[in-house]
């Protein structure tokens, strides 16, 4: 009987801790924590022949290649219905783009709510290297690591973004 009870007050406390944490971690409205990376939007690195590297992995990887690298569809987990994207793309050596980083690599972070997440980071001091940008496919926005890799964040519109690989003529990588 005593082993019972412990059973049950053990059970009990795990819920209730649980809940208290969860609550813990949600603002006074009830509203969820900020999310921040949802996954991996793009892998961007320079090289010498962006041309002939888009092509080598084509002929030997299997990569649907086009002029600005290649995209891999998947399906998003929370939603198995909805498409998810991410970018691959060799730029040349000498691109600007990565800068201030002194890098060879860059990467995109998929992100939710993009201007809450700036407002976040404004709070702890990380570099913010730029403005908001808007297109059709999402908004972006380019920040610093603590090591001086830049790093772009993504708040993706896939919807819009697959729009415009159909309009280019672009196929994705599956």
């Amino acid at each position: 009987m005593k082993k019972r009870i412990l059973i049950t007050l053990t059970l009990i406390a795990t819920f209730a801790l649980g809940f208290a944490s969860r609550s813990l971690m949600s603002d006074s409205y009830g509203e969820q924590p900020l999310k921040k990376v949802t996954g991996i939007g793009g892998i961007f690195f320079k090289c010498k022949d962006p041309k002939k590297v888009r092509e080598w992995y084509k002929t030997h990887l299997g990569l649907n290649t086009n002029a600005y690298g290649a995209v891999f569809e998947w399906r998003q987990g929370a939603d198995t219905t909805k498409k998810g994207f991410t970018q691959w793309s060799p730029f040349n050596e000498k691109t600007k783009y990565f800068e201030p980083s002194t890098k060879d690599f860059m990467i995109n972070y998929r992100v939710e709510n993009l201007e809450s997440l700036i407002d976040q980071l404004r709070k702890d001091s990380v570099t913010i290297v730029d403005k908001v940008e808007t297109a059709e496919y999402g908004k972006f926005i380019h920040i610093m690591d603590i090591e001086g890799n830049k790093i772009e964040l993504w708040e993706p519109n896939d919807v819009e973004f697959e729009k415009l690989g159909v309009k280019i003529g672009a196929r994705t990588t599956k």
